[in-house]
């Protein structure tokens, strides 16, 4: 990975699924095998109103997510194998009342712990108990400058001070307590924000972040958000002047294959739910956030705040689910929005499937945050 001469192991455009060939066997033996990853919110409110977000199309019943329910599944996640549990998904889990909690205790459970949050509420106190027990802390910030940071997340200029001491105070903690998390910054990139790929990268920069990466943005299978895929061509040169911008600690790095792929699929069956789900900030448990949606209910598995998640888990439901997914009547090219969480699993596990890669353990050295495939 060019320009990443400190950052070599920290695979940002990519999947590591190959690293867990035993759960990949026993997944083709027809076993039943935990996530390796769990996606969830602990809330579907949320402090801000980006233009982009994907969770406004999400919409279900929401039910509370409390301590009692995250101790649960925290648990359950320990006890049936799970590796690791990002609180990114249809809400701003920071600002839920079980956050610092949860992460305390699934930490101490042995479970990787990480967060892709907007920022706002993270300082003072809130990071000092979050910080040592992440892995990973990734900020949602799309705009390098204070003017179009308002107009794209929705919020106040002033929110964008606030930010940038915020991120600054993770990165001062982090120095101090020699802590292992990796503090990251995220761009959902639209094509119409092109304005704003080098003020982000150069602000990322003397922030002292350890990386900034520049996603695609996903749609649904409606196009809603109206994204221009095929405008993403023409930021090719904008997007490697931002990457030359990495030095040796801190990293740009672009989903170079997501904003190449245009938004198509070169895959039909969707094999990566089994691997890493998504649950709702309300608390649903469905196969990917693409699905929350009522309309979907079909696809719907039940509720940690009803059941604990273990025993949904072991339900006939689950897996009757995950099979109608990899089968022959679901057509992902036809049935889902674009570039999904599981996008790249997918390609993996079809490749796999076809013949086009074979199970080996992989060489080289272990890539951090492995359990985040």
């Amino acid at each position: 990975m060019s320009g990443m001469t400190d950052h070599a192991e920290l695979i940002l455009d990519g999947t590591k699924i190959e690293w867990y060939r035993d759960r990949i066997e026993a997944w083709e033996r027809g076993e039943k095998i935990a996530p390796i990853t769990i996606d969830m919110a602990l809330t579907r409110a949320c402090n801000f109103a980006c233009e982009y977000c994907y969770a406004m199309l999400q919409e279900n019943d929401r039910k509370s997510i409390t301590k009692q329910v995250m101790t649960d599944f925290m648990d359950d996640c320990a006890e049936i194998g799970v590796k690791g549990v990002s609180f990114v998904s249809d809400g701003e889990s920071t600002i839920a009342p079980s956050f610092v909690h949860a992460t305390q205790h699934g930490a101490k459970r042995g479970l990787s712990i990480a967060v892709g949050t907007n920022g706002f509420v993270l300082h003072g106190r809130k990071l000092e108990e979050i910080l040592p027990h992440m892995t990973y802390v990734r900020i949602n910030i799309t705009a390098g400058e204070r003017g179009r940071y308002s107009e794209i997340m929705g919020v106040k200029p002033e929110y964008f001070d606030r930010i940038k001491d915020n991120i600054r105070e993770m990165v001062a903690i982090k120095k101090r307590d020699n802590l292992p998390v990796t503090i990251g910054m995220q761009m959902v990139l639209m094509p119409q924000y092109e304005d704003q790929i080098l003020p982000l990268a150069r602000l990322g920069k003397e922030l002292r972040a350890d990386y900034l990466v520049i996603k695609h943005c996903s749609d649904n299978e409606d196009g809603d958000l109206g994204v221009d895929y095929g405008g993403y061509k023409r930021l090719y040169d904008l997007l490697r002047e931002a990457e030359a911008l990495s030095d040796e600690e801190y990293a740009v790095k672009v989903k170079w294959s997501k904003i190449a792929a245009e938004g198509k699929r070169s895959y039909q069956r969707c094999y990566g739910p089994p691997f890493m789900i998504q649950l709702s900030g309300s608390g649903l448990v469905a196969p990917c956030g693409m699905l929350f949606n009522e309309k979907y209910k079909k696809f719907h598995i039940g509720n940690i705040v009803d059941n604990r998640f273990k025993d949904i888990w072991n339900s006939d439901k689950y897996w009757e689910v995950m099979s109608y997914l990899a089968g022959p009547n679901f057509n992902a090219q036809q049935m889902c929005g674009s570039l999904c969480l599981q996008h790249k699993v997918n390609e993996y596990l079809d490749a796999y499937q076809k013949g086009r890669v074979q199970l080996r353990d992989p060489e080289g050295s272990v890539p951090e945050h492995l359990s985040f495939v």
